[in-house]
């Protein structure tokens, strides 16, 4: 459920804020609009269509198709947005080997257990998915002919000022989404979520996949973008990006110390120290030939 952080209808006010009217939960602020969707799981004909579409016969046990997380920048017209259909497209475009255990040959096609199992995808679904960016047309805009742009992510050397975020600003709107889970046949956890928190002079969100194959394996991918608010608002706005994957077997972990047992597991806030980081990256959103009149 969507909070307010304890916001005060004053917070709001004296930071230029305004929730959304009823029925969406999110807010306005300083030229973006910003609106978190969480949605019932997909039912089984939609979970078929999306098969079809995604050319696969296996999908998470939960895919909560119709949530979604967006930030739109108002007068730009910069959108990004975070969903379960565009992740697993991810999944499918990086084919990453099955992880092997031997239980794993029980946990899919458990309903057809008359076909030889041939486990050749990553029933894992781990995905290098970021996120999804657009340019949304804008009706109350001239935005010339001529105005066409275009959105890519460029590596810098630019951080993130996580220390910044620890600040005592009050939190104006947080929210929590989920965009799929498999508990694979409770032999662990494959969970993609997106988390995002809006202050007084900025935003940032948390894209999390985490993965624990009990006894096997832990992977954690992170990306965390952010937004500092300017005085002009119709300025395209400066989007930080950066992207972590951490990754560890059991094995290592219990080489080195750490306990062995799924329980002690649960929680990657806990643990993700632990894991060594595979890949790291920061980017900034470059937007190139915009025109905002």
């Amino acid at each position: 459920m969507a909070v307010w952080g304890g916001a005060s209808e004053s917070d709001l006010k004296a930071a230029g804020a305004e929730a959304l009217p009823d029925g969406p939960s999110g807010v306005r602020l300083r030229g973006w609009h910003i609106e978190s969707s969480r949605r019932p799981i997909l039912n089984s004909l939609a979970l078929q269509e999306w098969e079809e579409k995604l050319g696969t016969s296996h999908l998470p046990e939960m895919v909560f198709g119709e949530s979604s997380l967006y930030l739109l920048h108002e007068d730009s017209g910069l959108k990004l947005h975070f969903n379960a259909f565009d992740a697993l497209k991810g999944w499918k475009r990086e084919p990453l080997p099955p992880v092997e255990v031997p239980a794993a040959a029980k946990w899919k096609f458990r309903s057809k257990p008359f076909q030889q199992v041939i486990l050749d995808y990553d029933y894992t679904f781990t995905t290098p998915y970021c996120g999804s960016e657009a340019i949304e047309p804008n009706p109350e805009k001239a935005i010339s002919e001529d105005g066409c742009c275009s959105l890519c992510w460029e590596d810098c050397d630019e951080r993130i000022d996580l220390a910044a975020l620890s600040s005592k600003e009050p939190i104006l709107f947080y929210d929590e989404v989920v965009l799929y889970e498999d508990e694979l046949a409770d032999n662990g956890v494959s969970l993609l979520t997106v988390k995002v928190r809006v202050m007084p002079s900025c935003w940032f969100l948390l894209l999390r996949f985490w993965l624990r194959v009990d006894g096997v394996l832990m992977r954690l991918r992170d990306t965390r973008v952010y937004c500092a608010f300017v005085s002009d608002h119709k300025a395209i706005p400066v989007i930080l990006r950066e992207s972590c994957w951490r990754e560890a077997t059991i094995q290592s972990l219990s080489a080195k110390g750490f306990p062995s047992d799924s329980a002690s597991y649960g929680d990657p806030n806990l643990i993700s120290q632990r894991l060594p980081v595979i890949a790291h990256k920061t980017q900034r959103l470059k937007v190139s030939s915009l025109l905002i009149c």
